[in-house]
């Protein structure tokens, strides 16, 4: 790497170092516990059946290895560029400059699905009103809420965080009493092959539930995105990324088996969503009120991914910026240390999403199809750029953490997300994801040719 990539990347640490270990895992959580789990499971369900919880399980596998990787880097090189920035370093600028921008992307496309999610959420409410106004209200207060000082996005996250994992905890208890039959008669778990089985739809359905599964575990990532403003990188990143990993294993198996063990999976799965699937079991509990307190909760996901998902964004153009591969003026800091243009610029997924919602009924779907194909592939970079950070460094001692049985996990990881890509070509449920995937990616090295480039010559 040359002096001036090195200051480049240097630079990109200038974001104030405020968020603790605590912030960190509960706004990792904020990211990865949202309308995957709590919307996009329908869909999963309806793929696979009962035999959704071993695409979960295959999903938490990628999802398990891909931190490994990312947490020893992230430990190496802890910047807001995060795994942008590890590419750029590793494989070459041209690859910095591909992950940064389809990880922006992606994530704006999933801001826009999480807004498309809480338009519906509040229809349980308010049938009659249009979803985009619902937008419109909601991506205001979020903007705000970024816009302002780290540690108030910080504050916002944790609680909503804290929300929707003590409603999930809460979900897994009620659900434990119903299926064992404590204070009720037992639902027992029948319906785990009461209807075509355990795996109605075979394999093959439950490799296609994989698809939106990994979704349900896109976002991890947030933590080495944040390491740029973690206090104490080397203490607060390993314990985070272990704790967080390990609860959203725990908290998607419990909740999806208790889910599928009370109602029939074909009431839950559907291949177009119009409701959360855990209102549905509420509903069918019949609790007084629970299915608008979990509408309420559900919803608070969703805003709270929005949330993560904007921060997300803002800091990967923000890191774009500050090596020079856009617009100085997105590389800046505001008085409060929030990059306030490139907050605004990632705004765009929202107003994605309201045009969407007003020109096709199944926004949802297509947003997060075209989302996760950006994401699969970032995380298909990750695993290539460990690969190389390893080759290259070998096993650094002075580090805190260090992925374990090197290389098994990077190429288990790496062949189940290229065979989960493959996959989405050749499913007409997921095809256009490629239709808008592949361009994108043709595009933006075509725009490093030309401008990108200049940056480092």
């Amino acid at each position: 790497m040359s002096k001036q990539q090195e200051a480049i990347f240097d630079r990109e640490n200038d974001l104030q170092r405020k968020l603790s270990q605590r912030q960190l895992t509960m706004i990792a959580l904020g990211g990865a516990i949202g309308t995957g789990l709590f919307m996009g499971s329908g869909i999963a369900i309806g793929y696979a059946g009962p035999g959704v919880l071993i695409s979960y399980a295959i999903a938490a596998i990628i999802a398990l290895t891909m931190m490994m990787c990312l947490s020893e880097m992230t430990l190496a090189h802890p910047t807001s560029g995060s795994f942008g920035s590890h590419a750029e370093r590793y494989i070459g600028s041209w690859a910095g400059y591909l992950v940064r921008y389809t990880y922006w992307a992606a994530q704006v496309i999933a801001i826009g699905g999480e807004a498309t999610a809480v338009a519906l959420y509040m229809q349980y409410w308010f049938p009659q009103t249009p979803t985009w106004l619902w937008i419109v209200i909601f991506a205001a207060v979020i903007i705000f809420v970024n816009a302002r000082s780290v540690n108030n996005f910080g504050a916002f996250e944790y609680w909503f965080s804290t929300i929707k994992v003590t409603a999930i905890i809460v979900f897994i208890i009620l659900g434990f009493c119903a299926v064992f039959g404590i204070g009720s008669t037992a639902t027992g778990f029948h319906n785990y092959t009461s209807n075509g089985g355990f795996m109605p739809n075979g394999f093959s359905g439950v490799w296609m539930a994989v698809l939106m599964a990994i979704f349900s575990f896109y976002g991890v990532e947030v933590v080495a995105v944040t390491a740029g403003e973690a206090k104490d990188p080397q203490k607060a990143i390993p314990k985070a990324m272990k704790s967080m990993v390990l609860r959203l294993i725990l908290f998607y198996i419990l909740s999806l088996g208790i889910m599928l063990a009370v109602v029939p999976w074909e009431h839950t799965g559907a291949q177009t969503v119009t409701e959360s699937p855990f209102v549905k079991v509420f509903s069918h509990l019949g609790i007084p009120y629970a299915a608008g307190i979990m509408n309420f909760v559900v919803l608070t996901a969703a805003l709270s991914s929005m949330n993560t998902n904007l921060y997300l964004c803002s800091r990967m153009l923000f890191s774009l910026g500050r090596g020079g591969y856009t617009p100085k003026a997105l590389g800046k800091l505001n008085k409060r240390g929030v990059p306030l243009n490139a907050l605004l610029i990632s705004s765009i997924g929202l107003a994605i999403a309201m045009l969407l919602n007003v020109w096709t009924p199944n926004a949802f779907g297509q947003l997060f199809g075209i989302s996760i194909f950006g994401g699969i592939f970032v995380w298909i970079m990750i695993f290539l750029t460990f690969l190389r950070f390893r080759q290259e460094n070998g096993k650094l001692q002075d580090l805190s953490y260090h992925a374990p049985w090197h290389p098994v996990p990077a190429f288990v990881g790496l062949l189940l997300l290229i065979g989960i890509l493959v996959t989405m070509l050749f499913s007409p449920d997921w095809q256009y994801a490629w239709y808008f995937g592949v361009p994108w990616i043709v595009l933006v090295l075509i725009s490093y040719y030309f401008y990108g480039r200049r940056a480092h010559q």
